[in-house]
């Protein structure tokens, strides 16, 4: 992870830059991306017939291309575009092109510290992954579900490796997907293969796979587990180790399931989107204990807190003290943090962030058409026209907020006991 003490944490608000002072040399500009330190800001904007750029701060970047798309900041500051030039791509950093061009990229990925960037890749109508301005040297017929690892050490993606004619349908039923890594796929095909997802340290991958057309299972580093089912879910690793875990079809109902065997029992009328605490010992995940009831399960147990409409952003702290997540209910969106939603429901709401202690959650939100950010339910005093996820220090005590406000770009820092009283 990014290590945020090197920022500036001292309390107060500083303009950063005046979003219009672009504007003068530009045509039209597209939404602003936060950098996550919150001294920058970036948007795509239109300088010319066929002609685009990238606005920084207050400064238009030198570099123009026949179009950019989608700008991202890595973790650790870079900025990254897709630049568009004679109708081919490649990806941009900082305003520096990569000296290769490919007919088509898109997907960037960052690890999590932000040193390694990659991205999904076809040229010449094969696919794969670009990885540090470096392509897979074996590409595939077909390529989708990319990931990298999470110290960016290794690359995978669901991959086509046998070649199928218009009518060659056993070609299918025999199994003609795997999952390569760093362009070696596993010597074991399937009929279907998805999302595939690596172990903390990248060394191992599992993923969700289709043994025949009626039957599936995870498959770990290309052995599948011995147990079969009604269908599965996309697995996770828990940390520290190679054990895996997923959600499992059995009987009309959904359990969990760990190195295929069950340890939570099939009752739910639905589970996905495991994830663990950093120590492994608190395991959640959405679920619906009855049809049309959404909610969490924590260690096998649901929350007796359920929306109508749909949980998502499920977050879980490294100490497994906080389990947070969004709900919507009658339309309405709440953050709802250990089982208990933030008062009333809000317009829209987005993923909700944990200190590292666990001891506190902020979340953007938006109630009539202003963002605004909540900490601990708490509303921050000002309303935003736009703003990003907030940032916790690393002890807990701030909170960086990055947001746009009457045509400026500002990054206030806050103590959180200001906000939460």
């Amino acid at each position: 992870m990014i290590d945020t003490s090197a920022w500036d944490w001292d309390p107060g608000t500083r303009t950063i830059a005046e979003i219009s002072r672009c504007d003068s040399e530009i045509e039209w500009r597209e939404e602003s991306q936060a950098s996550p330190d919150g001294e920058k800001v970036a948007a795509v904007v239109k300088t010319g017939d066929m002609e685009f750029g990238m606005c920084v701060n207050e400064t238009l970047l030198e570099a123009r291309h026949e179009r950019i798309w989608y700008p991202r900041y890595a973790p650790d500051g870079r900025l990254v575009v897709i630049a568009v030039d004679d109708g081919e791509y490649t990806l941009s950093i900082d305003g520096e092109a990569l000296e290769e061009y490919y007919g088509f990229i898109w997907e960037t990925r960052f690890s999590k510290d932000g040193s390694v960037i990659a991205s999904a890749l076809q040229d010449s109508m094969t696919y794969g992954m670009l990885v540090d301005g470096k392509p897979w040297e074996t590409m595939f017929d077909n390529a989708n579900n990319f990931a990298l690892s999470p110290k960016g050490n290794a690359s995978a993606a669901a991959v086509q490796t046998v070649s199928m004619g218009q009518a060659e349908i056993y070609k299918f039923q025999e199994g003609a997907y795997s999952v390569a890594i760093d362009g070696t796929p596993w010597e074991r095909n399937f009929v279907n293969v998805w999302t595939p997802v690596f172990n903390d340290e990248g060394t191992s991958v599992a993923a969700q796979v289709r043994t025949s057309l009626y039957d599936y299972t995870i498959a770990v580093d290309g052995t599948p587990w011995p147990q079969q089912y009604a269908s599965v879910w996309e697995p996770c690793f828990k940390p520290g180790g190679k054990e895996v875990f997923a959600p499992v079809k059995l009987n009309g109902k959904w359990g969990m399931a760990a190195d295929g065997n069950i340890v939570w029992d099939p009752s739910f009328v639905q589970l996905w989107q495991p994830q663990f605490s950093s120590d492994g010992q608190t395991l959640a995940a959405i679920c619906a204990p009855k049809f049309g009831l959404w909610t969490v399960a924590v260690n096998g147990t649901p929350w007796e807190k359920t929306f109508t409409d749909m949980v998502t952003d499920l977050r879980v702290s490294k100490n497994g003290r906080t389990v947070a997540a969004i709900g919507k209910d009658d339309g309405k969106w709440f953050v709802c943090v250990n089982g208990t939603t933030w008062s009333a429901g809000c317009d829209m709401a987005w993923q909700p962030i944990i200190s590292a202690d666990g001891g506190h959650v902020a979340a953007k939100v938006e109630q009539g058409g202003k963002h605004l950010i909540l900490v601990d339910g708490k509303p921050y005093a000002e309303k935003f026209d736009e703003a990003w996820d907030p940032t916790f220090s690393q002890d807990g005590t701030k909170v960086l907020i990055r947001a746009i406000k009457d045509g400026k770009f500002v990054r206030i820092v806050e103590l959180v006991a200001n906000i939460t009283g």
